[in-house]
């Protein structure tokens, strides 16, 4: 029997909020529900989104959300309380910078990067409003952290991963280095997983489904970047190496025999997002421009 996998990388305010334009266009052009997927992955901002669909928010209500208009108390609260543009000034750095030649790309800036003093208690809140008992109400929902001591991928709620609740994965995955504050779980210590895999589509087994659908809002095809200076700054430090890594992982996973679909944002999508990731101020109008680009974007990526 067909097992289908959702897979929704980071991106911060203005990629969750192109994440949700291209989810309602693949739930049109495909039929697909994605709360009924099988399984539920998500990094950072996409462990955010994935928090809702597994607690039973259908997409037509993340739409509703973003436009300010859900009927849902939870999902205005949660949009209300979108993060500052800006970072608060943030603190020395938590680990000792000679760990910074054990690691590589994002993860050794990481390693050097301030201690963000971010108030994540939005993301507390909202797992809590969706948690059921010990983990999130669909079976099989993941959210991917980096443990920055042992240099390595979590994904919680997977099988073997370590026990977390809901609000400490959640907080863990969405730990942006020098935003928000690390998430401590046990004796290990996590920050946003998109330091280490803007999808971390590698992490799924060929047992958790034969097709993976990816929407990845940080990654693009090779030289497609937002324009710009701005979009040359964003595309040399994140969009480049986020993309490259991503398409290995794609490469490895169809090796094995999976099908993986992946949607990510063309030049048209990025013109109406713009380079600041974080940007409050420019959520709304990027989400009605990704309305209108989504539906091409993912009717291309289903045909190709």
């Amino acid at each position: 029997m067909s097992r289908t996998a959702i897979v929704i990388g980071c991106g911060g305010t203005i990629g969750s909020a192109w994440a949700i334009a291209a989810l309602l266009a693949l739930a049109e052009q495909t039929g697909i529900d994605p709360r009924n997927a099988d399984v539920l992955q998500g990094t950072s901002s996409g462990a955010e989104l994935v928090t809702l669909l597994a607690g039973g928010v259908g997409v037509d209500e993340l739409v509703d959300m973003q436009r300010g208009r859900a009927h849902d108390r939870r999902l205005r609260e949660h949009i209300a309380s979108t993060p500052a543009s800006r970072p608060p000034m943030p603190r020395p750095p938590l680990l000792n910078s000679g760990l910074q030649r054990t690691h590589s790309g994002l993860a050794a800036f990481t390693v050097m990067a301030p201690t963000g003093r971010g108030d994540m208690g939005w993301l507390q809140r909202l797992a809590e409003g969706f948690e059921v008992g010990a983990w999130l109400p669909h079976p099989a929902a993941r959210m991917v952290a980096y443990d920055i001591l042992a240099r390595e991928r979590v994904v919680f709620g997977a099988p073997g991963a370590p026990f977390a609740t809901v609000s400490e994965a959640l907080r863990a995955s969405w730990a942006t280095p020098g935003w928000m504050t690390p998430v401590p779980i046990g004796n290990r210590i996590f920050v946003d997983g998109g330091i280490s895999s803007t999808a971390s589509v590698d992490l799924l087994s060929p047992e958790d489904a034969d097709r993976i659908y990816v929407i990845a809002p940080m990654a693009s095809a090779p030289g497609v970047r937002v324009p710009g200076t701005g979009g040359v700054v964003e595309h040399r430090l994140l969009r480049r190496p986020m993309s490259a890594g991503l398409a290995a992982e794609i490469e490895a996973v169809r090796a094995r025999g999976t099908t993986v679909v992946p949607i990510l944002p063309t030049a048209t999508d990025l013109a109406g997002l713009g380079a600041h990731f974080m940007s409050r101020s420019h959520r709304a109008a990027a989400f009605e421009s990704a309305m209108t680009t989504a539906p091409t974007t993912v009717r291309d990526a289903l045909a190709g």
